[in-house]
């Protein structure tokens, strides 16, 4: 049975965690209480028989679905052979003591009337546990009660009936009249949280997304774009650590039945640190300084062992493990949960930081004693560091190398801490770090650059690019249109760009990156050749390709990281922060030409 195309999925978020569910009801990925906690409904990696929630009209075809406003309130339009009937999903944000997570989903019969049909399959530990159900009465109120080891749920509303293994119902609505069922997570050795009204639930939500929007800045043609890509990211920090994951799923394929599958619910400081520029550009400094503070504290005093990655609240460890029992989306496995590139030397990851501090002191956000002595020791833990072999922003699997985009960003980290220094006042070691960054550009040009091919190179000495060189201008080592840049643009486009115009991070031939298999075409990538096309004055090429990557965006405007052209169709971990982020960058340059 094919999987449920990432298109039709539309994403919830309390700011905790998010849900996915599909166009036909079926609430098919959730994680409670955080993003990377065990799933209890997994049918997106594999069957029903993995847990799911479905809520949808008997008989109905799906008319309209949107966000409401800028939210995550989801509104659905139904229609029945008898009747039409509108279903609100959405999970509230956080109003209780308890850290528990919510899902409220609503129906009203609009015309005639309509049944409303119920599959509810619990199955905790990521599909593989069936919980123990019982009917219980909670302050007067009866609830169904599933618990296992530490997690409890109780799902409040009409009742849904036993039918084996799951529970069902079918419930008769005439026009004016609702219904509402609200899952409530809790811990299992807790007391229950009291429900709310899920109108009341439903107003503050919808004030809480709509009040932060109003916040964004935004000019220029692709203004929508900007504004849900803006609201991704957001949803994709948790509310209280800072963190923010880099996607709200795991082991969705690069490439539909293969093996090239991964955990994303963790915190890259790469991601981070882009999404911080984001933020910063559209006058976000306060979720800017929420992240600094999050950076902070999961580095703390241990910048001799920097990760590339931490869990949500600044975790370390997070190992990389198999779910045999699942057999994976679109039949791709294996399916993996925690992440082994976390231990990984990847020496682009200083210099991301220290851009995204750099832009921070920029829009007038002050350092503080304890901030300005990290970013020290990160410039420190560049020089220890200076000559380490490392796997790159791609995170190669293989042999251990020097790729140019790293030394690039150890350059531009160098470069930013010198600009502290001189623009701002701050203490260091200025004449150190101009000799190591001029070092720097030295060696790039020397061993980064391919006078026979007439390019930049992805590693020191060969004779293969890398989408990743499209950042050089962006960090300021080069000019857009600069000569050595532009050929190495025309490179790209010939050795990585397929025939619908989308962008591969790197050919995958002979196993580069230590892995099997093939990947389709990286949407941040693509968005980054946008950029390189509006800066140089292609404008009538950028826009064609802006307007291509906006058009291939689900109907509520998500991303996943991949997308294949031949298939037509999103893959890859999803709604994915890069492709977001790379979405706002390539906007914002073209909407700055185009103005």
């Amino acid at each position: 049975m094919p999987s449920t195309p990432l298109e039709q999925y539309a994403f919830l978020s309390d700011g905790q965690t998010g849900a996915l569910i599909s166009q036909a009801g079926s609430l098919d990925w959730l994680c409670f209480p955080r993003f990377d906690s065990e799933a209890l409904f997994t049918a997106l990696l594999g069957t029903e028989e993995h847990g799911r929630w479905l809520m949808a009209p008997k008989d109905g075809t799906l008319l309209h679905r949107s966000y409401r406003d800028n939210t995550f309130i989801v509104d659905s339009q139904w229609v029945t052979p008898t009747g039409k009937a509108t279903i609100t999903e959405f999970m509230p944000v956080n109003t209780r003591q308890f850290k528990e997570s919510d899902v409220v989903r609503s129906v009203t019969c609009t015309e005639g009337t309509v049944e409303i049909e119920h599959d509810l399959r619990l199955r905790f530990n990521y599909g593989a546990s069936v919980p123990w159900v019982e009917k219980v009465k909670v302050r007067d109120e009866w609830a169904l009660a599933a618990i296992a080891g530490p997690t409890s749920i109780h799902l409040f509303g009409p009742r849904l009936s036993p039918e084996g293994y799951s529970h069902g119902g079918t419930y008769t609505l005439r026009e004016g009249e609702s219904e509402c069922w609200t899952m409530v997570w809790s811990p299992s050795y807790e007391p229950v949280p009291e429900v709310e009204d899920h109108t009341v639930l439903e107003a503050i939500t919808a004030v809480y997304w709509n009040k932060w929007a109003e916040k964004i800045d935004v000019r220029g043609p692709y203004s929508a774009e900007i504004v849900r890509s803006l609201l991704v990211l957001r949803a994709l920090t948790d509310n209280r650590t800072g963190g923010i994951v880099a996607a709200a799923t795991i082991s969705l394929p690069e490439e539909f039945g293969g093996s090239r599958n991964w955990d994303y619910r963790y915190t890259w400081l790469r991601d981070s640190a882009l999404t911080i520029e984001a933020l910063v550009a559209h006058g976000f400094t306060d979720g800017a300084l929420a992240w600094r503070d999050w950076l902070l504290r999961a580095i703390a005093g241990d910048t001799h062992s920097l990760r590339i990655m931490y869990g949500l609240a600044g975790e370390r460890h997070l190992p990389e493990f198999e779910l045999h029992h699942l057999p994976g989306y679109e039949s791709s496995t294996p399916v993996r949960i925690g992440n082994g590139a976390a231990g990984q030397f990847q020496g682009d990851v200083v210099g991301e930081v220290m851009l995204a501090l750099d832009k921070l002191r920029r829009a007038g956000m002050k350092e503080t004693e304890r901030s300005w002595g990290l970013q020290k020791e990160l410039l420190k833990f560049a020089e220890e560091n200076f000559d380490r072999p490392e796997h790159g922003i791609w995170e190669m699997r293989g042999e251990l190398t020097t790729f140019t985009h790293s030394r690039v960003m150890m350059w531009a980290a160098f470069d930013r801490g010198i600009s502290a220094v001189r623009d701002f006042g701050y203490d260091g070691p200025i004449e150190h770090w101009e000799q190591l960054r001029d070092r720097l550009a030295q060696e790039i040009e020397e061993k980064g650059w391919n006078e026979e091919i007439q390019s930049y190179t992805q590693t020191y000495g060969a004779a293969e690019v890398d989408a990743s060189l499209l950042q050089l201008p962006q960090v300021g080592y080069c000019a857009y249109d600069d000569p050595k840049m532009l050929s190495t643009v025309a490179r790209i486009e010939k050795d990585l760009v397929d025939n619908a115009g989308f962008v591969h991070r790197y050919r995958t031939a002979g196993r580069v990156d230590g892995l099997e298999g093939d990947e389709y075409p990286f949407l941040i990538c693509t968005f980054w050749l946008v950029e390189q096309y509006a800066m140089t004055g292609r404008i009538e090429e950028a826009r064609k390709l802006m307007d291509a990557l906006v058009g291939i965006a689900s109907p509520l405007g998500l991303l996943a990281e991949e997308y294949s052209p031949v298939q037509s169709r999103l893959a890859g971990n999803f709604p994915q922060a890069f492709s977001h982020l790379g979405l706002i960058r390539a906007a914002d340059s073209l909407g700055n030409k185009l103005n």
